[in-house]
């Protein structure tokens, strides 16, 4: 039987190996110059349902309170993307880097915020122990990556934001809203990667 690890990996090489030109990005809506950051889609290794990582940032934010994201953040100079997603998702949910297995990078996308976000893949173990930092995280959960993937579940909504009308992807699971760049980056990686077809 062959492992999601195995599957990520082959469909990440296939997926990258397609040319998408229409992918989501919000870089035209940004002033200045982007800084780099990197996050992680974490999948945990579920031979029947795996998850993705995410997590709720504490309400009383400044920037982006309240808004569920991948672990992750701006990179450090001299950081790879994927350097930067380990720490930030240690230092944030207690994730160990000895148990992730980095599958590769993905689709870079950049936020109307300022930041080219670099998405890396990696596997997981399931149910391990984390510990959600209560300075920048108030809960981490897991969603099925079967659920994130789903073109079904990608409802399209506008806003009129900053002068400009914007469209993003919006999906609601158990009481959670996954949108904004959280959002696009799993669109994203739904079209690189074909998950929902190759289920079926």
């Amino acid at each position: 039987m062959t492992s999601i690890r195995e599957r990520l990996t082959a469909m990440h090489m296939a997926g990258h190996n397609r040319r998408i030109t229409d992918l989501r990005d919000d870089g035209g809506l940004a002033d200045g110059t982007a800084r780099d950051a990197a996050v992680l889609i974490a999948v945990t290794e579920r031979p029947d349902n795996p998850g993705v990582l995410l997590i709720e940032r504490p309400k009383k934010m400044r920037k982006h309170g309240g808004q569920v994201a991948f672990p992750g953040g701006k990179m450090d100079r001299g950081e790879t993307p994927v350097q930067a997603a380990l720490r930030e998702a240690h230092e944030e949910i207690a994730l160990p880097q000895s148990v992730v297995h980095v599958i590769g990078t993905t689709d870079r996308f950049n936020s109307a915020s300022g930041f080219a976000i670099t998405p890396v893949l990696a596997t997981v173990p399931p149910d391990l122990h984390l510990h959600a930092n209560p300075a920048e995280v108030d809960e981490w959960f897991e969603v099925p990556l079967s659920f994130v993937l789903d073109p079904a579940n990608h409802k399209e909504n506008h806003i009129h934001w900053n002068g400009c009308n914007r469209s993003f992807i919006d999906m609601e699971w158990d009481g959670h809203r996954i949108w904004g760049v959280t959002g696009a980056i799993l669109a994203n990686l739904s079209r690189r990667l074909h998950w929902h077809e190759a289920a079926r």
